[in-house]
């Protein structure tokens, strides 16, 4: 493919456009084209000169192959990109980063960010954790949802304590992947989170991510420091919030907010799910400078989904990441020793803790149309996002069912905002 050829990164911002100006199941179909060329593991420029037909690509049909087939034999050029759809890297793009920089292959050690079918994933931790382990992971952090984020299952106190009893005997087993007790906890705009201290304590690992109040327009930096003082939280999940051509996410002045993870101690993530990649590779290069932590997860909720863990590493190549500040460069004991050290490091007694944290966890209104509260991200049969608030008080077999009629497309999952 020539050097100059358009990519699937442009392909992807053409679908956009093009399906802003097409109506009814043409523009379904090429908003869902658009995403999924972020997917496509090899560039479609490769299948024209093989003399292979677009309709091989993911969510390509003849309707939308006659628009690949005209814009690669155009050349057709893609300068500039909104908010929306910017520095989003394409898997085919970071497949090639990463293959000519073989050495970052060597000393990578596992994945740390991953859904089972305990919330809202689509395969058991058995099946995940072999799923990694033909990858060639060494360890991985099962992070099922908190509880508060009710329209993915998430997990109670309980029931994580059964999910890590469940992963104590997988481990016992011998398998040559590890699997880190773990956890995605909801983390509200003020930082607080919403499982006891002492429950979290008995992970591994304990990622923060914030699910509500995600489309302000004003700085959001103390809203960022606030939750860097969290002393439950190892790492804080996709930051800005960012979804492919749906959201653009939080804006803050991400050198503060670097230098104050680097203080703390707390990881900041580069979760690879394909229209996520949030921190992208701009935001990465500040945290370079900084000198903190990075952790990289694939956000998978499915088996399938665990092969983008590359574009992940590809953003770390592209910013200039050191290897020895990637938390999934650190063998499986020194990766627990760290986080046990940051716990050490965060002064206070747990149960203190726990009262002053649920203290400061605000009661989130959910009723339909009001603003806050967690909220529901799925996708259509046409590939484009929707919202649903939670309904205060509705069962987890009412969520389930809902999750049932609103299945997401091939290839896409059902998954907390």
């Amino acid at each position: 493919m020539a050097a100059d050829a358009i990519t699937n990164a442009d392909i992807a911002e053409l679908l956009a456009r093009e399906s802003e100006r097409t109506e009814g199941r043409a523009a379904k179909a090429l908003r869902r084209a658009s995403r999924a060329a972020l997917m496509w593991p090899e560039e479609a420029g490769r299948l024209r000169d093989a003399d292979r037909p677009f309709t091989e690509l993911r969510a390509v049909g003849p309707f939308t192959a006659r628009f690949l087939s005209t814009w690669l034999r155009e050349g057709t050029s893609v300068r500039e990109r909104p908010p929306l759809r910017d520095g989003f890297l394409s898997y085919a793009q970071a497949r090639e980063v990463v293959a000519s920089h073989a050495d970052w292959r060597t000393g990578l050690e596992g994945d740390l960010q991953m859904h089972t079918d305990e919330t809202d994933g689509a395969a058991s931790v058995e099946d995940m954790v072999a799923a990694a382990r033909a990858l060639g992971h060494h360890y991985v952090a099962i992070t099922d949802h908190s509880k508060t984020l009710r329209i993915t299952n998430g997990m109670d106190e309980t029931r994580l304590a059964a999910q890590g009893e469940r992963i104590d005997a997988l481990n016992a087993t011998g398998m040559p992947t590890w699997a880190l007790r773990a956890i995605e906890m909801d983390l509200t705009p003020e930082g607080a989170g919403d499982m006891d201290p002492s429950a979290l304590a008995r992970l591994d690992l304990v990622l923060g991510a914030f699910h509500s109040k995600l489309r302000l327009r004003e700085d959001q930096t103390e809203r960022y420091l606030t939750a860097l003082a969290n002393p439950d939280v190892h790492v804080l999940a996709h930051p800005r919030g960012r979804i492919y051509n749906f959201r653009a996410g939080l804006s803050a002045d991400w050198e503060r907010v670097a230098r104050r993870a680097a203080e703390t101690g707390t990881a900041l993530e580069i979760d690879a799910y394909p229209d996520r990649q949030d921190l992208d590779v701009d935001r990465l290069r500040v945290v370079a400078e900084s000198g903190g932590w990075v952790s990289i997860g694939t956000d998978a909720h499915t088996p399938s989904e665990l092969v983008f863990f590359e574009i992940g590493i590809a953003a770390a190549i592209l910013a200039g990441l050191p290897r020895e500040r990637i938390l999934n460069y650190l063998p499986l004991r020194q990766l627990r020793e760290w986080a046990g050290r940051i716990r050490a490091r965060r002064h206070g007694d747990p149960a203190k803790r726990s009262v002053a944290m649920a203290g400061k966890r605000e009661t989130i209104d959910t009723t339909p149309g009001k603003q806050g509260g967690s909220r529901y991200v799925r996708r259509d049969s046409g590939g484009r996002f929707s919202t649903d608030q939670v309904r205060a008080g509705r069962s987890v077999a009412q969520d389930r069912r809902v999750k049932a009629k609103n299945k997401a497309p091939k290839g896409m999952k059902d998954r907390g905002d």
